[in-house]
């Protein structure tokens, strides 16, 4: 099941024919891969962390080929620049597309302005979609072994758990102290293993500060970091103004949803992260203002997640089930207030498949992921 070309390849080509195009997603997720395949001539690829392609970064000593492929640069102090005078000077003879492993939108801040020179995309894991699953086993191989590209094309659980635990030791270890000066990396590894822990429920600060023993602020620097790099993800909670919604408590996930170690919080995650690259693709190619958030009141009824778009009623209403069950109560609520908004029910391992007289779509998740990206 091996893609032949990653789906963020034709809008890569699309964009570098007029600007300089960023992409940015976890560590590992696939970039390089895509970078040096999404043309067919040569590629000339520089690695900033690769000290003899770094010193050719900083002599200027670049590939003669069409495309140059910049990963990681945004390490360099004056990463900014040096891209805004290569663009400035060659314009559309050279192609420049630029990876790394942290949110490169975030790192273009500051200094000269790269605005208006660049397109950003955001690469995501395997999904439903892209790997174009149908059947229910090849699906809970999915859900078990994660999206990135490694674990889940060994095909072994056990590859996947090493690569899994490996890969969290080099974003503690290598990508955060990159971004942050970590003073207490022992606590900071204790809540990254306590995070997978948490998915599913909104995510208190102050509790994790308090299990911790740290500050507030130390723990919502930590959580902005792992952001920062792809390693989670937080959504804001859907209000309006005739719901009587919470407004602060986000809830999280992963983009690796094989930490997460009970099953249904961990297809609710791969749920989630599913919707986030749909979110992500319409944001990045179309212009679109859409946002995925999730719904919960003060009488505890809660829609695991909202598509919103600014300006409109919700887009989509998405409740998770591991098995066949009833429809929940928040979902016929939001439902009833939203008539005209598409709500579906979608399980892991549920085999029903109809509409309710009120239009809620029930049916397994694979019917629902296999339409999104």
């Amino acid at each position: 099941m091996k893609p032949v070309e990653r789906y963020l390849a034709g809008q890569v080509r699309a964009d570098l024919r007029r600007k300089m195009v960023f992409v940015g997603g976890p560590r590992q997720v696939g970039k390089t891969t895509l970078a040096r395949r999404v043309f067919a001539g040569p590629v000339g690829y520089l690695n900033w962390d690769v000290a003899e392609h770094r010193e050719r970064i900083l002599k200027r000593e670049l590939p003669s080929s069409s495309v140059w492929v910049f990963d990681e640069v945004h390490k360099y102090r004056g990463w900014r620049n040096y891209l805004k005078g290569l663009f400035d000077n060659l314009g559309k003879r050279q192609k420049i597309l630029v990876t790394g492993s942290a949110r490169l939108d975030y790192y273009r801040f500051g200094g000269d302005s790269l605005q208006g020179r660049y397109h950003y995309l955001r690469l995501h894991p395997f999904s439903v979609a892209e790997l174009g699953i149908k059947t229910a086993k090849d699906f809970m191989s999915l859900l078990t072994l994660g999206g990135f590209p490694e674990p889940f094309l060994s095909g072994s659980e056990t590859a996947a758990r090493r690569w899994s635990r490996e890969y969290r030791t080099r974003l503690i270890r290598e990508d955060l102290t990159d971004i942050e000066r970590m003073l207490d990396l022992g606590r900071l590894e204790l809540m990254v293993l306590r995070l997978p822990e948490l998915v599913g429920s909104p995510l208190s600060i102050n509790g994790l500060r308090e299990d911790l023993q740290v500050a507030h602020k130390t723990v919502a620097n930590w959580l902005r970091a792992l952001e920062r790099l792809y390693a989670i993800f937080r959504l804001p909670p859907f209000g309006a103004a005739k719901i009587r919604a919470v407004k602060k408590e986000q809830k999280h996930y992963h983009f690796d949803w094989s930490l997460i170690p009970d099953e249904s919080f961990r297809f609710e995650n791969l749920v989630a992260s599913h919707l986030l690259k749909w979110v992500h693709f319409e944001q990045d190619a179309k212009g679109r203002d859409v946002e995925l958030t999730y719904f919960r009141d003060v009488d505890g009824r809660e829609v695991d997640f909202v598509v919103t778009e600014r300006g409109r009623p919700p887009l989509q209403l998405i409740e998770c089930k591991w098995s066949d069950a009833p429809i929940g109560k928040g979902m016929h609520y939001l439902k009833a207030r939203f008539p005209n908004t598409e709500a579906w029910q979608i399980s892991a391992t549920g085999k029903k498949n109809y509409v309710t007289p009120e239009r809620i779509r029930v049916c397994p998740a694979i019917d629902f992921l296999s339409h999104l990206v």
